[in-house]
């Protein structure tokens, strides 16, 4: 006869933590930072936190809201100017701009997410809030600003969104040294234009073309007012 397995009681288990949001989105974080916002899925999450995929729905709604919480949670990292004065407010502005395309360089998949979003945490808050105030020390008048830093973080994240999967795909496949070899080796002939500036097209590291794009853009919007370009288009 054998012998009756002893019955295990389930109060013996460790108590799992209770669900938070704030729970939710550190281990989505956790997931992301490791291996990739493709890894951080409904299920994935469910099951690091030991519970059911529906269960987490009363704290995230959807998709778009926890990549939301995820870029809000990054931000927490971005290196704010803290300078406000009119003296080398440009300067500034472009330095908070290519900071935050830095960041988000890092995790080109939520950036390509962020293109389709409107995130409305309070570091993303904080970040428009700065890049106004910045604008508003240089004396851009405010539909300006308004309009601009639209243009600013779009940018960003385009660039980001593009570059992290531009980079991916150069190391796989050479497209990079494939374009600066057809450059150089172009006739003048048949395209002068490049054949003038060839040298140029191929100058610059990426950090200098990233600050080089902002400082033009801030430049453009400080210059160019909105209400001239209405009365273009009416």
């Amino acid at each position: 006869m054998s012998q009756r397995r002893a019955p295990v009681s389930r109060r013996d288990r460790p108590a799992k933590p209770p669900l938070s949001r704030d729970g939710v989105i550190a281990v989505a974080l956790r997931v992301m930072r490791e291996e990739g916002l493709e890894r951080v899925t409904m299920r994935r999450l469910a099951s690091e936190l030991d519970t059911g995929p529906a269960s987490l729905y009363v704290y995230i709604r959807n998709t778009a809201e926890l990549h939301g919480a995820l870029l809000d949670e990054l931000l927490a990292d971005l290196e704010q100017p803290g300078d406000f004065s009119v003296e080398g407010w440009r300067g500034r502005l472009v330095d908070l701009s290519c900071a935050y395309t830095v960041l988000l360089l890092g995790y080109p998949s939520l950036a390509r997410s962020v293109l389709t979003l409107r995130p409305s945490g309070p570091r993303y808050l904080r970040l428009i809030d700065m890049m106004l105030g910045l604008l508003h020390a240089g004396g851009v008048p405010a539909r300006q600003a308004a309009w601009g830093v639209d243009i600013l973080l779009q940018h960003a994240t385009a660039t980001a969104a593009e570059q992290g999967t531009r980079k991916q795909a150069i190391e796989a496949a050479g497209e990079e040294e494939d374009l600066a070899a057809a450059i150089r080796e172009v006739k003048p002939s048949a395209y002068p234009n490049i054949d003038r500036v060839r040298d140029e097209l191929l100058s610059g590291t990426g950090e200098q073309r990233v600050r080089w794009a902002f400082a033009a853009l801030v430049d453009g919007l400080s210059s160019t007012a909105a209400s001239e370009v209405s009365a273009e288009n009416a």
